[in-house]
């Protein structure tokens, strides 16, 4: 059995208190408990405080340009479809400048688990509002507030029909541990969010902040889109966690041609051939 250990503990760049910390250690034990072994996964990530967590992982992994970690795992899981492939990066990463990305990567469906830190602020470069953000919200960048609608991933992704999308917070640890082993354990685009305090430059969203407005799912049926639609929209005074929306569906290069092919990844024609 792998032991959450084999994953290393390193020194961070994180400040004290930074919902990234439980994130890592969820992420360790959701892999630890899958018996993953480092070098059973792979990370890709961006830019951002939250695609720094490879970094500080025992494991193979990718870190790329600003929003760009979707189209690298995507290569990664066609190359190697075996392989766990997940995805780790913040709000501004995955939602903003990897806005197309994101949106074209739940079309497309391919095996992948994208974990989002979603703290609602762009933590690396000092504060600023990111898509997440609620208008009003004051920033140093943003004194007068924000003058945008904060995006709303899981509505979106919900209205998409992705193929799963789930909330978890980093402050519910047991619960964070069990939506990442089941987003792992489905087949197809895994979103999870995750509400992430920062500790440093968000003083509205804080952990007592969230802990009054979140409630764990209980008697949901995820395959029930309308229904799911409707909890998605829910981000106020109540904010469900769990998983939102289910739905099995052609997975991009999942069993089907590339098998019929006889898949050798050592044969770049067969994979070309296989997608045309």
């Amino acid at each position: 059995m792998v032991s959450i250990e084999e994953y290393g503990e390193f020194e961070t760049a994180w400040c004290p208190g930074c919902g990234n910390f439980s994130i890592i250690k969820c992420l360790k034990q959701a892999l630890a408990e899958q018996d993953l072994a480092p070098h059973d996964i792979i990370i890709s990530s961006g830019i951002g405080q939250a695609a720094k967590l490879p970094h500080y992982m025992r494991c193979n992994m990718f870190n790329g340009l600003h929003g760009r970690s979707l189209p690298v795992a995507q290569g990664i899981k066609m190359a190697n479809p075996k392989m766990h492939v997940l995805v780790s990066s913040g709000d501004g990463c995955s939602y903003g400048e990897g806005g197309n990305h994101f949106l074209a990567a739940v079309r497309r469906n391919m095996d992948l688990t994208v974990l989002v830190h979603d703290n609602q602020i762009y933590g690396l470069t000092k504060g600023q509002a990111s898509p997440t953000s609620a208008r009003g919200h004051v920033t140093k960048a943003q004194p007068e507030g924000n003058r945008s609608d904060g995006f709303n991933p899981v509505a979106t992704t919900v209205a998409m029909r992705a193929s799963f999308v789930a909330r978890a917070f980093s402050g519910e640890p047991e619960h964070l541990v069990a939506t990442i082993k089941e987003a792992m354990a489905h087949k197809g685009f895994s979103l999870v969010d995750i509400l992430q305090p920062c500790v440093s430059f968000n003083k509205v969203n804080t952990y007592a902040w969230y802990k009054e407005r979140t409630y764990i799912l209980e008697d949901h049926d995820p395959t029930d889109w309308a229904s799911a639609m409707t909890l998605s929209e829910e981000f106020g005074d109540r904010i469900p966690l769990g998983v939102i929306y289910r739905e099995d569906k052609p997975v991009f290069g999942h069993g089907g041609r590339l098998a019929e092919h006889g898949y050798d990844k050592n044969d770049l024609k067969a994979v070309l051939q296989s997608y045309t």
